[in-house]
């Protein structure tokens, strides 16, 4: 019981993470998500250290107790990474969302100008569209309930994890309190989009090239070239590099390598026009 209201009084230091759950399709409170992440972060932090960590510190004839004060900086260094996965999953359903907002405001306004309900609109884009489908099902499955389309459009535009579609959704429902031409305030918004997508690519070229200029140098050239000076300087001086150490290497070459790769792709624009 005490350990639950330890995690309840973190939640409440955490006053946006109830909103990043619910934008990331999270379906929990707070506090037992952060129950889950402690408990995760707690055995990662152990089965890195007791079953790959300790074995390696031990055939060099290092001190074990050592791990004993960096365990509890992996935990928490893990535990904050973790709590960051609503974000994670936020910034992906957003891409997702992203790659097809472009022609499902299209769509919508070329069923809107063909005199199709806003309603059968609705279904439509559902049936027509993976990633913002169901954001609009959803919207059409609250109507059948006996929700108003207003307050369904509404509620909608709390939870999504686009802001691009949000700015849809947005003057939707300005047009449909307002009474205004919606196709006039969807195509000054869809403009809106495309011009910013350009950007995003513009920028993303820019990035591209030191980018790859860093990875060239710091992912291959410099341990290309550091390890086989390690190698003769090794040789010379009579060192014994041992095989957990040449792996350990190993593994932190192919991290960097990776977290290059991480990066480029992350920074990539979920355009698609």
């Amino acid at each position: 019981m005490a350990i639950g209201s330890i995690y309840r009084k973190l939640a409440l230091l955490m006053p946006s993470l109830k909103h990043k759950l619910i934008r990331a399709g999270i379906d929990e409170p707070p506090h037992l998500f952060l129950k889950k992440v402690a408990t995760n972060a707690f055995f990662l932090s152990f089965g890195f250290f007791g079953l790959f960590l300790a074995p390696i510190l031990h055939s060099m004839e290092v001190s074990i107790k050592i791990l004993f004060l960096l365990f509890p900086a992996a935990f928490i260094f893990i535990a904050i990474y973790m709590t960051g996965y609503p974000d994670y999953l936020i910034r992906k359903k957003e891409k997702a969302v992203n790659k097809e907002i472009v022609f499902a405001v299209r769509f919508l306004l070329i069923e809107i100008s063909s005199g199709v309900p806003i309603y059968n609109v609705f279904i439509n884009i559902s049936k027509e569209y993976q990633h913002i489908g169901p954001y609009f099902k959803t919207i059409v499955d609250k109507v059948n309930l006996g929700l108003d389309m207003e307050e369904a459009i509404g509620d909608m535009c709390e939870t999504v994890p686009s802001n691009n579609l949000r700015k849809v959704l947005w003057q939707l429902l300005t047009s449909i309190r307002t009474g205004a031409d919606i196709e006039d305030a969807l195509s000054v918004t869809l403009a809106q989009i495309v011009r910013e997508q350009k950007i995003e690519v513009e920028e993303y070229g820019r990035k591209l090239n030191p980018l790859a200029m860093f990875y060239m140098m710091i992912a291959i050239i410099i341990p290309s070239l550091g390890i086989t000076m390690l190698i003769i300087f090794a040789v010379f001086m009579g060192l014994n590099l041992r095989l957990p150490f040449l792996l350990s290497l190993a593994g932190l070459i192919a991290f960097m390598q990776y977290m290059f790769y991480a990066i480029i792709k992350s920074s990539r624009p979920a355009v698609e026009m």
